[in-house]
This record gives C-alpha cells, sequence and structure tokens, in this order.
C-alpha cells in the first residue's frame, strides 16, 4: 500500500499534457517518488545531526539536495520553520499550504537584499607530516599562531557566537592544538629535572637510559629538542649541563622508536654549538671543553651516518662548517680543535686525505707559535690538536694494502723531507717518530 497517493501524480502528468496515465504506471512513479522523497529526508536529518539541532529546517533540505547532485530548490531561506495550514476541499481530503506573512510593500521595497548563501565546498590539506606542520596557506604560519595565543578569549570573541549572531567579516581561527596527555607532561618534567640534578646521578642514568629505549616517546621529541636547544643557549659556560644535554641527544638517537629524520635540522645547531664553540666552559680550564667537543663529534659522526641518505646535502654542510672552524685563524684554538674532529667524525678517512691532510702545513705555523709561546693554557691545548690530528693520521694506515718499504737510515732521511714538504716539519718529525711506513706512505700518497 502507497503512502504517496497515486491519483496526485496523475494530476501532475495532466498538468503537463498527459491526460492519460495507466495505473501501472502511476504506481510505479509513486512508488519511487516515496523512494526519492525519504532518501532526501535522511540525507537532510543527517545534516540536521550534525547542525546540533532537533528541528528540520529548509536548508537541511537544500544541503540534501546538493549532496545528492539535484538542483536545489529555491525561495525557502528563512532560519524560520515553515508555518502550515490546513483547508478542507472534501470528506477525507486536507489541503496543506503555506501561510503567507502579509508584509507591507514600501517596507518590502526598501528592505536591503539577502545575502547569496555559500554552496559547501571540501578541500583536504596535511595538518602535520611526522609532527613536523608543512608550510602551506591553509595552516597558520608561527606569528599568526602567537598572535592567536595573544588574542582575548570570551564570548565577545568567539568565531561561533559571532555568526550565530549574523556578525560580518567573522575569521575562522583553526582550533587544533598539540595537547600532550597529563602522564607525558609527568614524564618531561621527571626527565628535565633529572638531568639537571647533579645531586643525583642514579636518577639521571635512569632517565637517560628510558629516553633511550621506552616507546610512546614521539609526542615529546619536539619537547625535548626544544629544550636541548634552549639549555644550549643559556649554559655555555656550564659544562654539565652542556654534557647532560648532548647525553640526552644520545639517547634519543639511540630508541630505535623514535623517527627523528624531521627533527635533525633543530639538533645539529646545538650539537655544533658544543663542538666548535668559542666561550665553553670556564676561561681558567679552557681543556675542560675538550671532553665535551669529543662528545659532539662522535653525535655528529652517528648523524652523518644514519641519516645522510634522506638528507644528501647533510654531509656537505657539516663538512663545511668544520672545516670554516678548522683553518680559520681567527678562532680560539678549542674550536679548531672541534672542527678538527668533526671534520674527520663526518667524512672519515676520505676526509682526511682531502681536506685535512693537504692544510696541514699552513696549519703547522698556527700552532707552532702556541707551542712555543709564554702562555700555558694555549700550549696544552696545541698539544690536545696535534695529539688529535695524528690519531687522524693514523687512521689512514689502514688504505695501504701491502707492506711498506723499512724506515733504513737513508731511507728515513728521505721520507722524512718529503713529510716536511707534505705536512711541515712539526707533523712530520711526529710521525717518524711513530716508526710506521705504512702511514708515512698514505700520507705521501694524499693529493
Amino acid at each position: 500500500m502507497s503512502v504517496w497517493n497515486p491519483e496526485n501524480i496523475k494530476d501532475v502528468a495532466e498538468s503537463i499534457g498527459i491526460p492519460t496515465l495507466s495505473d501501472e504506471a502511476s504506481r510505479a512513479l509513486t512508488s519511487d517518488l516515496e523512494y526519492r522523497l525519504s532518501q532526501v529526508l535522511e540525507e537532510a536529518l543527517k545534516f540536521m545531526r550534525h547542525g546540533k539541532r532537533t528541528t528540520l529546517t529548509t536548508q537541511d533540505i537544500s544541503q540534501a539536495l546538493r549532496a545528492l547532485d539535484v538542483e536545489p530548490l529555491y525561495g525557502y531561506e528563512s532560519t524560520r520553520p515553515l508555518r502550515f495550514g490546513e483547508a478542507s476541499i472534501g470528506p477525507g481530503q486536507p489541503l496543506y499550504y503555506v501561510e503567507d506573512e502579509e508584509m507591507e510593500f514600501e517596507k518590502l521595497i526598501n528592505a536591503p537584499l539577502p545575502k547569496v548563501p555559500r554552496e559547501i565546498t571540501f578541500t583536504a590539506h596535511w595538518l602535520a607530516v611526522e609532527g613536523v606542520q608543512p608550510s602551506i596557506p591553509q595552516n597558520p604560519t608561527t606569528a599568526e599562531s602567537r598572535n592567536q595565543e595573544l588574542a582575548p578569549k570570551g564570548a565577545n570573541v568567539n568565531p561561533n557566537l559571532a555568526a550565530m549572531s549574523g556578525g560580518d567579516n567573522v575569521t575562522v581561527k583553526p582550533l587544533v592544538k598539540h595537547v600532550l596527555s597529563k602522564e607525558l607532561q609527568q614524564y618531561f618534567e621527571k626527565v628535565c629535572g633529572a638531568l639537571l640534578d647533579d645531586g643525583n646521578n642514579d636518577y639521571r642514568v635512569a632517565a637517560l637510559a628510558s629516553v633511550g629505549s621506552d616507546p610512546g616517546l614521539h609526542q615529546l621529541v619536539p619537547y625535548f629538542v626544544q629544550f636541548i636547544a634552549e639549555k644550549v643557549t643559556h649554559s655555555t659556560r656550564d659544562i654539565s649541563v652542556l654534557t647532560q644535554m648532548m647525553e640526552l641527544t644520545h639517547s634519543m638517537l639511540s630508541n630505535k622508536s623514535l623517527f627523528l629524520d624531521p627533527y635533525i635540522a633543530s639538533l645539529v645547531p646545538p650539537i655544533l654549538t658544543c663542538l666548535v664553540g668559542r666561550n665553553l666552559g670556564t676561561p681558567n680550564d679552557p681543556l675542560s671543553s675538550y671532553s665535551l667537543r669529543q662528545t659532539a663529534a662522535s653525535l655528529l659522526r652517528l648523524i652523518a651516518k644514519r641519516y645522510s641518505k634522506t638528507s644528501h646535502m647533510l654531509k656537505p654542510r657539516l663538512a663545511r662548517t668544520c672545516l670554516k672552524y678548522f683553518l680559520d685563524p681567527t678562532k680560539p684554538l678549542g674550536s679548531q680543535y672541534g672542527g678538527m674532529i668533526g671534520l674527520q667524525a663526518v667524512g672519515g678517512v676520505e676526509v682526511t686525505r682531502a681536506l685535512i691532510v693537504p692544510n696541514l702545513r699552513e696549519y703547522e705555523g698556527l700552532l707552532r707559535d702556541a707551542i712555543e709561546g709564554n702562555d700555558d693554557g694555549k700550549r696544552k691545548e696545541a698539544e690536545m690538536i696535534v695529539s688529535a690530528l695524528l690519531d687522524t693520521l693514523l687512521s689512514l694506515e689502514g688504505e695501504i694494502v701491502g707492506t711498506a718499504n723499512g724506515m733504513a737510515n737513508g731511507h728515513a732521511m728521505e721520507m722524512k723531507v718529503g713529510l716536511e714538504d707534505k705536512i711541515g716539519p712539526l707533523f712530520a718529525e711526529k710521525v717518524m717518530t711513530l716508526g710506521r711506513p705504512k702511514v708515512v706512505k698514505a700520507i705521501m700518497q694524499c693529493e
């Protein structure tokens, strides 16, 4: 039994010029009409529920028609529900109609035209990729985010309330922000407190072990990166704090469950600061920063080895920065030491052969002045650099295949003259004292 009266179908058919419509066609059209109406009503009810309303409006019907790819009806855009009147045209046949509101014609003409309703549009974009917000027009910039945080809060500035009240020029602000759970916040505070507590070494070791092994810490990665950058920037004189920040960086790099590729660009600057920084540690003890520089160099080696495949310019940029500090005579000896060990850590034997050995002859003059000078602190630093350079030169020994000639008296003098011309008298004497002909041969083969 049909809910829709088939006689209405025949009336519509007669109005468009079809005087005779069979009963079978009328029943088929009635059944299809009922299906289409129920489909439109179901879709309109979805818009009503998503709008947090209990009254179905004409806008819901229009949106449902648009969603079903049907041309929407026009003329019913009032936010007020329609009022239907009932009239009887015969026994058992009520007729419903929309009650027309009486309005003054002059008022209607002088009233401003209503705004054309905006059509619904949908678009998609990446809000964040691996925790990093991409720089696209849909995402707010850093300055806009800060302005939103500093904007006044309240009912008067709420965009939703302004839209409901019909306010013009309503700006839509993103409502999504990174929120940490209470457990992760407490974990972050405990780890940071343990790293800065010099009196409890066991607590600090446990915190570093937790960061290096616990899964599920990816949400804390940007907070740890920011914490490392802030402490390194404001604690250049405190070797203990800088060392703990480098150990925290090593623990993060050791955690296999953390995806750190997007954060490497932010982790490298604090490491370089601890490697080639000018004012590290106390001025009275210039050697206090050398162990920190060695730790930073080992972290650079780990980063260059693990992430050079995903970032092809990582190794060249690190090598260029370290070479700049190594060969700059205006930099202190500590920065030159950091640049040298960082250069060897990033490139290994290839960089030693191509960049370090060819520049040793010119660099020797700077070290000789420091060794022969009256400043005891600079002399100790120069000796540290000479020792590190000898270790770097010894790494070339593994490149020589087979045996090398011995160091007889005549041959030794010839080798020493060649070395002095290659790397300078100071380093030539140190290398000859080692008595390792393979090292000498490897140095002489460097271009």
